[in-house]
């Protein structure tokens, strides 16, 4: 004898029948995708003569925080280094991105030659959670110049942990230690050489 199902049961297992077809069919612009990792930056070759402006940029990165009054509790970070370039139209060069540990040792350059950052392009450094070499006073030093007045670059960097179950994220912005030829970055300003008040 066929077994019988009360009406209930009928409803709740036709309900959970549609849902599971329909997420199995789901059309692809609605499937998760992985995030889009960008393009290896061109290298590029520099001629001094037609550098107009840049900057050394500090930025802190926490590879580590501590918490509950303890030193010996340690959250893991991880970071990233992301550098976007504001202008319009115009390219801007990555001459050096380097990553010093909390004595201010230098721990590693992360580019190998000067590479192009296309306008309105963005690229990214990733420190791992893994990776303590930092410590909670690590930073990174880029420099970028520019062979035409461009707006300035937004240098930052944003560390986050989930573990434990605490959700910790905070972003650090970078400062400017240095300004390599035009002192005021804002377009259709006259030049000011460095050095001059």
């Amino acid at each position: 004898m066929p077994m019988k199902l009360k009406p209930y049961l009928w409803v709740y297992w036709s309900l959970t029948t549609i849902v599971f077809t329909a997420c199995s069919d789901l059309p692809a612009s609605f499937q998760q995708k992985s995030p889009q990792r960008a393009a290896p930056l061109p290298p590029v070759t520099l001629d001094g003569k037609k550098i107009v402006m840049g900057q050394t940029v500090y930025v802190p990165i926490y590879s580590h925080i501590y918490h509950h009054n303890n030193r010996d509790n340690a959250i893991n970070l991880s970071a990233t280094l992301s550098i976007r370039n504001t202008d319009l139209t115009n390219s801007i060069i990555i001459t050096a991105v380097r990553y010093y540990d909390t004595n201010g040792q230098l721990l590693r350059h992360e580019i190998q030659s000067p590479v192009e950052l296309k306008s309105l392009a963005s690229t990214d450094f990733l420190i791992a959670a893994n990776d303590a070499s930092g410590g909670s006073g690590a930073n990174f030093i880029v420099e970028w110049i520019a062979e035409t007045i461009v707006d300035q670059p937004i240098v930052e960097a944003v560390m986050i942990s989930t573990s434990s179950a605490q959700g910790i994220s905070f972003l650090s912005r970078g400062k400017v230690l240095q300004q390599h030829g035009i002192r005021n970055l804002q377009k259709n300003q006259p030049s000011v050489k460095l050095g001059q008040p």
